[in-house]
């Protein structure tokens, strides 16, 4: 299994999978939808994935002596890599707004989503609707991309849409708590976001298995 993510990403990879891994730094701005920063980070896969299927990389990857179900599991393995990679960096600004940045001003001032551990689990029911919608849709063919991800976006941004007016809303304000303030709260909605996350990804992992296998490349 180390070869085959070997293989995405040194074969298929496109370097703007990796670029847009630094979009997770936005978890910094104020004033700003924060949870784009997942979106992008899930745009430069989307880009990778473009990349691939113009050098035929599911055709070549299929054409290996490996099982039809390993080629999904390299391709899943890898996007969970870069969302990953993407959500140390919304953790770690996370952390930074949670702590040092607690009081400033500009923070303090802003009408949209704090960075804390609710936007953190939104961030992962993003990626994994990403997983469900874009990746699942993908392997129902393995060729078309455009249809998922249009579909992707639309339920991106209206996840996004929802987590920024909860905390607008009375009796939910404490989902827009500032530092370690209402924190079992917060790492109750983090949790429950990692198990979302961890469920669309199974789910959708197991039904592009059944898909791929039934393709004819």
């Amino acid at each position: 299994m180390n070869n085959i993510l070997l293989k995405e990403l040194k074969l298929s990879s496109s370097p703007l999978a990796f670029a847009f891994i630094v979009f997770g730094l936005m978890f910094l701005l104020p004033g700003y939808p924060i949870l784009c920063g997942a979106f992008f980070v899930t745009l430069g896969i989307f880009q990778s994935f473009q990349t691939a299927r113009e050098a035929n990389d599911i055709v070549f990857s299929a054409l290996l002596p490996i099982a039809k179900r390993d080629v999904v599991k390299g391709k899943f393995i890898f996007v969970c890599f870069i969302e990953g990679c993407g959500f140390v960096l919304m953790f770690i600004s996370t952390v930074v707004r949670m702590t040092a940045l607690v009081d400033a001003g500009p923070y303090r001032v802003n009408a949209l989503m704090n960075a804390n551990f609710f936007a953190l689990g939104m961030a992962l029911i993003i990626f994994g609707l990403f997983n469900l919608i874009f990746l699942g849709g993908f392997f129902k063919t393995a060729y078309k991309q455009g249809s998922p991800f249009i579909a992707y976006i639309i339920a991106a941004f209206a996840a996004i849409s929802v987590a920024e007016a909860l905390h607008h809303f009375k009796g939910l304000e404490a989902l827009n708590s500032f530092g370690t303030d209402y924190l079992g709260l917060q790492l109750a909605m983090l949790a429950a976001g990692s198990v979302a996350f961890i469920l669309l990804t199974v789910l959708s992992f197991n039904k592009s298995c059944d898909n791929f296998e039934i393709i004819n490349l």
